[in-house]
């Protein structure tokens, strides 16, 4: 059975940064070995109804950022999809009672390539993306997550990107130590994690420390449910990495076993 992962993805700029957090990514997939397929939730890829790319050719890479260095518009990530994965994705969704549709044109967002490029650089493996809809409750996220638990047993890795800390008014762009608040909330979700306290975690907003702060819109979080959700047949979590940009934006890597 293959691992699924949580992983955050920063800025964009992580794409081109050699630093603690993409040197680990650039060694995970050393670690893990190489998949059959990855499916893909991102943050930034918003829906009402559950959807998913299908398709066989080269996705476009979608660069929906402005501001940032010209380098980064010109890069890459030619992943092909994969219409047999798509549609094993959908029969796994429609046998669990999950609303899906299909979608034959969507490109892949920075949300998946940026972590995937460091991951998987060759861009060999095909690929497939899944939105997410952030008014879905964490319990609701949870079970479009286990939903796909029998496709890790076909090699199939599931990923989920986003962040656990994500509130961009609050970054501190000078700053090399993590704010505290960010550092309280961290420390309150990783321990429920890693006991996979589901009571707890669907009640984050709640009673975890800051939860205000570090989630004041849920879309980056609820990859995280996803991610436990296609691992709820073992329930075995670790923290890979953990460590912070700009005071507040959380680089943490969890592995679901």
């Amino acid at each position: 059975m293959f691992p699924s992962l949580f992983l955050c993805h920063g800025a964009p700029t992580l794409a081109l940064e050699d630093q603690p957090y993409t040197r680990f990514l650039n060694q995970l997939s050393g670690d893990l070995g190489k998949p059959e397929g990855i499916i893909v939730f991102s943050a930034h890829w918003e829906k009402e109804r559950t959807t998913v790319t299908c398709r066989d050719d080269i996705y476009d890479t979608i660069h929906d950022f402005y501001g940032f260095p010209e380098e980064l518009y010109r890069m890459q990530y030619p992943a092909r999809g994969s219409s047999d994965l798509s549609g094993q994705i959908q029969s796994a969704f429609e046998a669990a009672q999950c609303e899906v549709s299909l979608d034959t044109e969507r490109g892949l967002d920075h949300g998946v390539w940026v972590l995937l490029n460091h991951l998987y650089p060759d861009a060999d493996i095909p690929v497939v993306a899944v939105s997410i809809n952030p008014l879905m409750s964490p319990e609701e996220q949870y079970r479009i997550g286990r939903a796909l638990s029998g496709l890790r047993e076909q090699n199939m890795l599931v990923l989920g990107s986003g962040a656990t800390v994500h509130n961009l008014r609050r970054l501190e762009w000078g700053s090399k130590d993590p704010a505290e608040w960010a550092v309280a909330f961290d420390d309150w979700l990783l321990d429920h994690v890693n006991r996979w306290d589901l009571d707890a975690l669907f009640d984050y907003r709640t009673q975890a420390p800051y939860a205000r702060e570090a989630v004041p819109t849920a879309e980056h979080l609820v990859p995280l449910f996803i991610t436990m959700g296609s691992g709820d047949d073992v329930r075995k979590s670790r923290v890979l990495h953990r460590s912070y940009q700009y005071g507040s934006l959380s680089m943490i890597g969890i592995l679901i076993e």
